[in-house]
């Protein structure tokens, strides 16, 4: 399965690991299971870094990339065909402009998204697919 995972997951996994509930870890340690990043993740991450929303020890936004990947992550870059169709979905759940191209990403692309943001659920009826029951 194509896991794509939400950035406050991506978070814990490179700052505290033991945030991370045990069906979370094995869904990510699974070998059936590809775990994916959004680059839009990546942005918000410098983002909040850089408007010192967010304090991060040991590393830097600029090396967010090479430590996902370094623990065989993959990272996936948001395309046109995700931007271009953004509009298709439904604003009146969720306001959060980095989640909700999470949510389009792993609609279009279909993949199941990995996230605690239960509010994510009311999208399962415009196709999303989730982790969270």
């Amino acid at each position: 399965m194509k896991i794509l995972i939400d950035t406050q997951i991506i978070l814990w996994i490179l700052t505290d690991g033991k945030k991370l509930k045990q069906n979370e870890i094995d869904i990510i340690n699974s070998p059936d299971n590809e775990i994916i990043c959004s680059s839009i993740s990546i942005f918000e991450i410098s983002l909040k870094y850089s408007i010192g929303k967010l304090e991060l020890k040991n590393f830097t936004p600029e090396m967010i990339p090479e430590l996902l990947q370094n623990n065989g992550y993959r990272i996936k870059n948001v395309g046109f065909e995700v931007f271009s169709s953004f509009y298709n979905l439904p604003n009146d759940i969720h306001k959060d402009p980095f989640d909700r191209i999470l949510i389009w990403e792993s609609i279009k692309n279909d993949f199941t998204i990995m996230t605690r943001d239960t509010k994510i659920l009311e999208y399962k009826k415009h196709g999303l697919k989730t982790v969270l029951k």
